[in-house]
């Protein structure tokens, strides 16, 4: 039996103890009436002079988007993936001359120490007007640990960090984000907040069969979201809760299945509370699924639903941050899709960053945002929206250089 939650009650778990740019914050507060001021305290009276009102000096973040073209900013919402021990020349190549604003490592990595040569490599190549690219990997633990070389400890699966205490799950994590953020890794695509029931562990590919749940119920995996949240924040690293609105109730991986759907989740689901936990805990990023959930929108993947990115992330959990595909490059589930129609689906339905697992895809996915934006303004406005997003994030991780 499913127990719905108030959309209302999911926005103040949201909303609990944040305030910064990213987050999401309350409504408007009272203001005392003895706070207002008066008329005659507004209007200058005739023996005084006006005072001038100073323009206000443009943001960091506005003066680096103002400075972009319009196709560097399209390449700002890329997530490129390349080879997690470094880049090929093909991927160099695509890296380089697009500018992607973010870089995706794919496959196994080396050293700690390889790893952050490499990672010198590819921010010199992707930086643009002094604008750092964001650096990712899927560092979850268990079976989805991209690096573990030598100096990156070996992390248990989320089975396990689940049963820790949250004292225990914040202080590895913070010494798993302080590794990411030597190797000059920044981004971790993690935690995973989807809630496993215990009837479909074995039936359920993308989570349960690989031990990526912290539990079975939202009350178990709340609390390890947060814990989690919390250390790589304390490390200096970006986190990604993931997969919105949840993996743990469909049958199909869809990075290798196409078709994968969910046929229970509602709008207001009780089993979406990890994530809000993620955000009060101050989680970078919101990731969405590439899943069908035919009792929130059944016409349109999550990726490209706007009830799901604007009416339930944005609307529902208040969430005013960067919202981020699960990959769509690589991805079985919209191989049959365009490439460009991906970017521009996801970035029109209220989306930020675009995973592409595949760099080759890197080049159209901008054309198509460009074209886009070009032909239509009120796309043009959603696209300056998401760099401004993402800009923001950078800057508050050190990567946006203003002088």
């Amino acid at each position: 039996m499913r127990r719905p939650v108030t959309l209302i009650a999911l926005t103040a778990l949201a909303v609990a103890g944040c305030s910064n740019g990213g987050k999401p914050t309350a409504g408007p507060s009272t203001v005392p009436s003895s706070s207002v001021p008066t008329t005659e305290e507004t209007t200058p009276s005739p023996t005084q002079t006006p005072t001038h009102t100073p323009t206000p000096t443009p943001s960091c973040v506005d003066q680096k988007l103002k400075s972009l073209t319009l196709r560097e900013q399209a390449a700002q919402l890329i997530m490129t993936g390349i080879n997690a021990g470094g880049m090929t020349a093909a991927q160099r190549t695509v890296v380089e001359g697009q500018k992607s604003g973010s870089i995706l490592l794919v496959g196994s990595g080396g050293s700690l120490a390889h790893t952050r040569t490499a990672m010198a490599t590819v921010t010199d190549a992707a930086t643009v007007k002094g604008i750092r690219p964001l650096i990712a990997a899927d560092q979850e633990g268990g079976q989805i640990q991209r690096l573990k070389g030598s100096g990156f400890d070996r992390m248990p699966a989320a089975t396990v960090q689940g049963e820790w205490s949250a004292g225990k799950l914040t202080a590895k994590a913070q010494q798993w984000g302080k590794q990411l953020k030597e190797a000059g890794v920044n981004v971790d695509l993690a935690p995973v907040a989807d809630v496993v029931p215990e009837s479909l562990k074995d039936q359920n590919a993308p989570i349960g069969k690989l031990d990526r749940e912290f539990g079975n119920t939202p009350e178990k995996v709340g609390p390890a979201v947060r814990a989690f949240v919390q250390g790589m924040n304390q490390a200096g690293v970006a986190t990604s809760v993931k997969h919105f609105p949840g993996l743990g109730r469909v049958r199909g991986n869809t990075d290798f299945a196409a078709g994968v759907v969910d046929t229970t989740t509602v709008r207001g689901d009780a089993d979406l509370k990890p994530f809000a936990d993620g955000i009060a805990a101050g989680t970078s990023m919101v990731m969405i699924s590439t899943a069908t959930y035919t009792k929130i929108d059944p016409d349109n993947r999550a990726v490209f639903s706007p009830t799901v990115i604007q009416g339930m992330v944005r609307g529902d959990l208040g969430w005013r941050g960067v919202v981020i595909t699960d990959d769509v490059g690589a991805a079985a589930e919209v191989a049959s899709i365009p490439a460009g129609q991906r970017a521009t689906r996801f970035v029109a339905a209220g989306g930020d960053i675009v995973i592409n697992a595949k760099s080759a895809l890197t080049e159209p996915m901008v054309d198509a945002l460009v074209a886009r934006a070009k032909q239509d303004p009120s796309f043009a406005t959603k696209l300056t929206g998401s760099v401004r997003r993402v800009l923001t994030l950078k800057q508050d991780h050190g990567l946006v250089s203003c002088g």
